[in-house]
């Protein structure tokens, strides 16, 4: 009875044993077809780019959440500069006072002033005149030896010095009509072109400080809170721009065989349950710092690792970045 006890064990064991090696042959071979499948694991990646400010301010306004959908123009968040402000009311009292300079020297001096250097002109005219007379009849008593040539010498003097007045009045009045020189108008030209520029450019920081989207997307991050103060270039929130996505792989070269720029491959996304075309635009080497597959111990070469990028041949409603993307090889 025993023996039939110790037998019924040893076959029992046996069938037990035979069933563990069945079960580890079939694993075996569904792992080794999961291998054989080289299904190669990435995932969808979006565009993104930094919403920034020029100017340094404090967060006035947030108008976006994140998650939210931007069109292009749309309106991100105000800051609140008032050191740009003040800049802005200087630059536009120099642009005030270079304009009025400026219109100043183009129209030249008032009719009062002209009229004024006229009359001055006229009488220093007419002082001429009658020191001329008045030289010229001495000359000829001098010439007659009635006066002395003292006396015709002061008289020449005196002509000479109302011709000189006369000269210096016709000047001014000259000048007062003609206005300012060329060179004159044209520095004051530059210099009212010079504020006009400098407020422009003060009213571009204005600018900066209402912060709009570039490219239509999706809010992914927003850094700053609301009353923050941020820095020039400061970072304040990031943009994905979803219309433009694509997926990003990890392949070892020895799957590269069939994978070539603008191929089209067959793909899966769990999450969405679907199956998509996708066309491969980027292939690099992604450095000596990624994984490597050793092989050297079987008497072959190590295998290097490439970053591999596709992008659907047709937009995949529902595709968001992050989500698996598996493709067979």
């Amino acid at each position: 009875m025993e023996h039939k006890i110790q037998k019924a064990n040893i076959i029992m064991a046996l069938s037990s044993l035979a069933v563990i090696v069945v079960i580890i042959c079939v694993v075996g071979i569904f792992t080794f077809n999961r291998e054989e499948d080289n299904i190669i694991q990435g995932q969808a990646e979006a565009s993104e780019y930094r919403i920034s400010s020029k100017v340094p301010g404090r967060i006035l306004e947030i108008r976006v959440t994140e998650g939210q959908k931007v069109n292009a123009g749309d309106t991100l968040a105000i800051l609140e500069a008032p050191d740009i402000q003040a800049k802005l009311a200087q630059a536009e009292a120099v642009r005030t006072a270079a304009t009025a300079q400026n219109a100043k020297a183009q129209k030249g001096a008032r009719e009062e002033e002209i009229q004024a250097t006229y009359e001055i002109w006229q009488k220093a005219k007419a002082g001429l005149e009658i020191m001329e007379k008045s030289y010229r009849r001495v000359e000829n008593l001098f010439s007659q030896g009635v006066v002395s040539e003292q006396k015709r010498d002061e008289a020449k003097a005196q002509y000479d010095a109302a011709a000189a007045t006369e000269k210096a009045a016709l000047a001014q009045y000259t000048m007062a009509k003609n206005g300012a020189e060329n060179e004159t108008k044209a520095m004051a030209a530059a210099q009212m072109r010079q504020a006009e520029g400098v407020v422009a450019e003060v009213n571009s920081y204005i600018d900066e400080t209402v912060l709009t989207a570039s490219i239509a997307g999706e809010v992914s991050e927003i850094f700053p809170m609301v009353g923050e103060l941020v820095g020039t270039g400061a970072p304040i929130m990031n943009i994905a721009v979803t219309d433009k996505m694509w997926a990003s792989f990890n392949v070892r070269e020895d799957l590269l065989k069939d994978m070539a720029i603008e191929s089209v491959q067959k793909a899966y996304v769990p999450a969405l349950d679907k199956d998509i075309d996708i066309k491969i635009t980027y292939i690099r080497d992604i450095g000596s710092y990624a994984a490597w597959k050793a092989t050297k111990a079987n008497g072959q070469y190590d295998l290097k690792t490439f970053e591999v990028r596709a992008v659907p041949t047709e937009k995949v409603q529902g595709l968001r970045p992050g989500m698996t993307v598996l493709m067979n090889k």
